[in-house]
């Protein structure tokens, strides 16, 4: 049982240069501020595929981030020496971790065990939000062969028959459920969107050819820790993922969230993120600069109404009763910007297929530049751009240009 007394936080240090103790690592600075005896995992100790956490009680195991620009641990503390930790002249900031959630907006098990239209197991069914950003036009040009897409949900079935060819193993932050295998079914359901193979069987997705990693960072409940995201992300980055599907979030998150998410786009990753459910602003971690905000739009390409708008969503997707996989072999329908996401995430592996030789900067600006705009000219508080267009992506022949609003 978790110490009642302690309390999830991520620690943010100072830049090892600006350090008063600068021949100090940040593990050493904090065991030597606190009591508490703590396990530190990073990245480099969970390859792909690889153990699962630790079966030590979480409140002892901590994460550290070994990237320059994001020196940061996560640790479960007592107030105490939270205030020590405050106190310390080489720690910039100590902050509460929080809670996120898979954006879906249809939880509901009936929804995901619907029997009318399931794709029949001898044929195969190009889902309609699949044909509707235009992926199977595009596929003479690139299927997304062998672009590594992280996807840091509830984990993947990768042994469903459409996902198990492409699918290259994952890894869990999840306390208590040290497998990546799902199981809640958002993080299957996201993943068939993104690149369910073509098989002859089920369905396929945006972009067939790609490999899925399952990096677990919310619980078979649906939710998870912000410090899980940290460490799938920092994760991404040393494993050398191209994109990190996000259909998961919050209103607000802890600074060192942006901070990773600012480290991993300047690491050459290209972060998506569902824009969130409510109907109000762009939540956390979409409405980042460094994160390529997703909103939902329905078969009409209207706007739906649970999607969140504002000046940070940059590209709209299918999002209402989205066909894709779910455990154990089967199918289901889903709504919320969760299923938009995946969407566009599948486009961006369709264009870095077809530009093998292409940065994260150049993947987002012709997401932008070849959409199809759904509202007035240029960026539109309800679609962004417009809603991405797989085809145009993976085939254009012209550089796209900077774009107001893209790093």
């Amino acid at each position: 049982m978790a110490d009642s007394n302690r309390r999830s936080v991520i620690i943010t240090f100072k830049p090892k240069d600006q350090r008063p103790d600068r021949d100090k690592d940040k593990q050493r600075v904090l065991l030597e501020s606190v009591e508490s005896s703590i396990q530190f995992l990073d990245a480099q100790s969970l390859a792909a595929g690889a153990a699962p956490l630790p079966s030590a009680p979480p409140e002892t195991v901590g994460y550290d981030v070994n990237q320059y620009e994001a020196p940061i641990l996560t640790a479960s503390l007592t107030d105490s020496e939270i205030d020590a930790l405050r106190a310390n002249g080489n720690v910039e900031s100590v902050e509460d971790d929080g809670e996120m959630w898979a954006l879906e907006a249809t939880p509901s098990p009936v929804a995901r065990m619907q029997v009318e239209g399931q794709p029949s197991p001898q044929a195969e069914t190009i889902p309609a939000g699949v044909s509707q950003v235009k992926a199977p036009l595009g596929w003479d040009c690139s299927r997304g062969k062998h672009v590594r897409v992280a996807v840091l949900d509830t984990g993947i079935d990768g042994s469903h028959p459409d996902l198990a060819p492409n699918y290259r193993g994952g890894v869990s932050f999840v306390p208590g459920e040290g497998s990546p295998m799902d199981g809640n079914g958002h993080g299957t359901h996201c993943a068939g969107t993104i690149a369910a193979a073509i098989n002859g069987a089920g369905v396929v997705g945006v972009a067939p050819a790609a490999f899925l990693f399952a990096v677990k960072v919310l619980s078979s409940s649906g939710s998870g820790a912000w410090s899980n995201l940290i460490a799938g992300i920092d994760w991404c980055i040393t494993n050398r993922m191209r994109i990190a599907s996000m259909s998961l979030g919050a209103p607000s998150a802890p600074s060192a969230v942006e901070t990773i998410c600012n480290t991993a786009w300047s690491k050459g990753l290209l972060l998506i993120a569902a824009a969130g459910n409510d109907g109000g602003p762009v939540g956390a971690p979409a409405k980042f600069s460094s994160v390529v905000a997703v909103s939902a739009i329905d078969g009409g390409n209207v706007l739906a109404a649970f999607s969140n708008r504002g000046p940070e969503v940059e590209l709209c997707a299918p999002g209402v009763n989205v066909l894709s996989t779910l455990p154990g072999g089967t199918y289901g329908r889903l709504s919320g910007t969760s299923m938009a996401c995946p969407h566009v995430s599948g486009a961006a592996a369709l264009a870095w297929g077809g530009h093998r030789y292409a940065d994260n900067v150049t993947i987002r600006r012709l997401l932008a530049w070849t959409s199809d705009n759904l509202g007035i000219p240029g960026r539109d508080p309800n679609f962004g751009y417009g809603r991405v267009d797989g085809a145009q992506a993976a085939c254009s022949l012209i550089e796209p240009p900077p774009i107001d609003g893209i790093p």
